[in-house]
């Protein structure tokens, strides 16, 4: 006797059905179906499509469904390369704690294209921006990251943003690291916190 499909596997072969082109633009259009299933699928299938970083990072910033974003965020630190820089930079501005945490970890796989972009991050006139990157400094697998860390310990005058350079200096930081620290302790003398953690990063680079 032939077997029958079930009505299960019918539904699943429906669900699975897309509606849209299978190129480029088909995929494009897909990111703003209503449905966060194909939302996602488009995400995923864009990944090998360098022409798709704009329209990644755009529906990144209007994404509210937590399954699509990974896929989104996955799919810009595959295709990579300045036009997603520039992209997850603008969501370091997000209000979305989320948003900026995706952000970092796809900047953060990316330290060459990146590293141009560092010195201009860590001048912004926001102090919250300029926090993310250091942030980001502590996952950046870069050779410039000690000496990136010394421009902020010697120059930034915002003592939460020397903090945060203060905890990624005593993960990341090297031996050239220490006149920096120092120094820092020097321009914020008043400043126990400072203080404390300068010695703990010195210590902490000491012993390694």
């Amino acid at each position: 006797m032939p077997l029958k499909k079930s009505g299960a596997a019918t539904e699943l072969h429906q669900v699975e059905t897309r509606d849209y082109g299978r190129d480029f633009d088909g995929l494009v259009a897909q990111l703003r179906d209503p449905e966060p299933g194909v939302r996602r699928w488009a995400a995923r299938d864009l990944a090998s499509e360098p022409r798709a970083a704009v329209a990644v990072c755009a529906r990144l910033a209007e994404e509210g469904d937590a399954s699509v974003r990974v896929a989104l965020f996955n799919s810009a630190t595959q295709i990579g390369g300045a036009a997603i820089v520039q992209g997850m930079v603008r969501l370091l501005r997000s209000e979305d704690a989320g948003l900026r945490n995706g952000a970092i970890e796809v900047l953060a796989g990316l330290p060459d294209a990146v590293a141009p972009q560092v010195d201009a991050l860590l001048r912004d006139p926001d102090s919250d921006v300029r926090i993310f990157s250091v942030n980001l400094l502590g996952d950046l697998r870069h050779p410039n990251v000690p000496q990136w860390l010394a421009q902020v310990l010697l120059h930034d005058e915002a003592v939460n943003v020397v903090g945060a350079a203060l905890e990624v200096a005593a993960e990341v930081g090297t031996a050239g690291t220490l006149p920096a620290l120092r120094a820092a302790r020097e321009r914020f003398a008043a400043d126990a916190y400072i203080s404390f953690s300068v010695d703990l990063a010195i210590e902490r680079i000491e012993s390694t």
